[in-house]
């Protein structure tokens, strides 16, 4: 096993009207407002899913205030594996939108539910500070650490990613724990990534182009925001969003923009990654914000 750098990757916090940072509901299963019974029966979804309502509720209340261990090695954190072949390699926005994806399909999976193989690795991570690490790889290793227990995106490019179960830091499985973090420069071909095919809905997530966050980085902030911005669904559109595999939209704001961004998290139409200040950005930067226009209702 391979036991990373000290400087754990990130930690985030929402800036989300109604609900403070590092708050849970008393159960993790109960919405606040208990809107886990709906009155038209539609906590029965038509493919017998009804424990996505229990795995969505887990998201929804957020992520929770419990200490760091205090051996650094039993640190939580979600790795991430950006797919960066060396030929022909994807664009930011695009490795961006499968890594957002993944994130938060983990999270969502059956297996993540109550009596999952990932339910206890999931729950013990989201109690804590949600810390993510991203990695690189090609060739072979991208082809290895698919037999690793997480999900996979690709998206309509063939820009992929992989996210896996939450674990120790130090007990990284170690056909990841020998990748590469840092040190890619991808081209800037394009200035919006999708997961979305035609006609799916995708939450927008806006990257700050002033901070210059390498594109490892960039991938934990945005798997922040796709369950940051999953927990403002109600569950019936947060279920559709699930069966279209969460896709999601990357773009980079410059500063007139991010501006405009700001205002909609202070109205609260927007939620808002806030960075630990672990590596690259100063303790409590926004890093990412996420808009969720028009969920589906059909």
């Amino acid at each position: 096993m391979t036991a990373p750098s000290p400087k754990f990757g990130d930690e985030t916090a929402a800036d989300r009207p109604g609900r403070a940072p590092a708050d849970f509901p008393d159960g993790p299963d109960d919405f606040a407002d208990g809107s886990d019974d709906f009155a038209d029966g539609s906590d029965d979804f038509a493919d017998g899913s009804d424990d996505f309502v229990h795995r969505f509720a887990r998201v929804a209340a957020g992520y929770g205030g419990r200490p760091d261990p205090d051996d650094p090695a039993e640190v939580r954190a979600m790795p991430i594996v950006l797919h960066i072949p060396k030929v022909d390699p994807p664009s930011p926005p695009e490795l961006l939108a499968a890594a957002a994806s993944a994130s938060i399909l983990v999270c969502l999976a059956p297996a993540a539910g109550a009596g999952g193989d990932w339910f206890e690795p999931v729950t013990t991570w989201m109690s804590g500070r949600i810390r993510k690490i991203a990695r690189r790889a090609r060739g072979s290793h991208w082809t290895a650490v698919q037999s690793v227990p997480g999900v996979t995106v690709t998206g309509p490019t063939g820009a992929a990613a992989r996210a896996f179960v939450p674990g120790p830091v130090g007990m990284v499985d170690r056909r990841i724990g020998r990748l590469q973090i840092g040190g890619t420069a991808l081209p800037d071909a394009v200035d919006v990534g999708s997961t979305a095919l035609d006609g799916q809905w995708a939450p927008t997530l806006w990257v700050r182009d002033s901070l210059h966050m390498t594109v490892g980085k960039a991938a934990a902030q945005v798997g922040h925001a796709s369950m940051l911005i999953a927990a403002t669904l109600d569950p019936v559109a947060a279920h559709r969003w699930y069966d279209d595999g969460c896709p999601c939209t990357v773009r980079y704001a410059d500063e007139p923009a991010w501006a405009q961004l700001e205002q909609r998290v202070t109205a609260g139409t927007a939620v808002a990654v806030r960075d630990a200040g672990y590596t690259e950005v100063d303790p409590g930067a926004r890093t990412v914000i996420a808009t969720a226009d028009a969920p589906p209702t059909d």
